[in-house]
């Protein structure tokens, strides 16, 4: 038997994960069992109770390998480093170039991953709370939305923007129609592939979510 040292638990740890993301991609979040990571691995059913106590706390690790793997956070402080240069509008169209990018990589992976949670969010919110319990650390589109929110209010206080919405409706709007882009690329694209999927391209409607987000801020689309 293996000495078990704190390498070898991280490599354990490691196959575990690497097992659960690439399950998560073939099948929907909410159908990965232990099992199944149990045959993908090859571990004992007594061997991988000894790293995680359930399928949940898995995930939980696995959320923070996604984030770690694919992080966007040095792309958005490097935009914002640039605040004093570029315009309101050029910080705008870059972050959802950004996230046009992002979404279009990972669209098949990471994004249909934390659409697929945020169903299970829904069907099963006790299971959702413990999964995020245990992914310590800010996800991407929470660490987006905090540096954003900042940089329009501070335009806002300086009266350089002037705003037709509050800023809490403006924060609701664009989580929500981020949210409403990715549901429907995924779905159109991932899932169904009907004849409307070639318009449900994250790019497409992105930039015309910056467009509203723009006019909602009172500056020239």
């Amino acid at each position: 038997m293996p000495k078990v040292t704190e390498e070898y638990i991280a490599n354990k740890k490691k196959l575990i994960i690497k097992a659960a993301y690439e399950l998560c991609v073939e099948k929907t979040v909410s159908t990965v069992t232990m099992q199944d990571i149990i045959d993908r691995t090859g571990l004992s059913q007594g061997g991988i109770y000894r790293f995680y106590h359930d399928i949940d706390e898995i995930f939980a690790d696995m959320l923070v390998d996604m984030r770690k793997r694919v992080s966007i956070k040095d792309k958005v402080d490097e935009i914002f480093a640039k605040a004093d240069e570029l315009s309101a509008k050029e910080i705008t169209a870059r972050i959802f170039d950004m996230l046009a990018d992002f979404m279009s990589e990972e669209l098949m992976g990471i994004e249909k991953i934390d659409f697929e949670l945020s169903v299970l969010a829904m069907n099963a919110p006790h299971r959702i709370e413990k999964i995020l319990a245990g992914a310590h650390g800010v996800g991407h589109m929470e660490y987006i939305m905090s540096r954003t929110s900042d940089y329009f209010k501070q335009k806002l206080q300086k009266g350089e923007l002037q705003a037709k919405v509050s800023e809490t409706e403006l924060l609701t709007y664009i989580s929500s129609a981020f949210s409403g882009i990715q549901m429907c690329c995924i779905v159109n694209n991932c899932y169904r592939k009907g004849p409307m999927a070639e318009y449900y391209q994250p790019r497409m409607l992105l930039q015309t979510m910056a467009k509203t987000v723009n006019y909602l801020l009172g500056m020239e689309v």
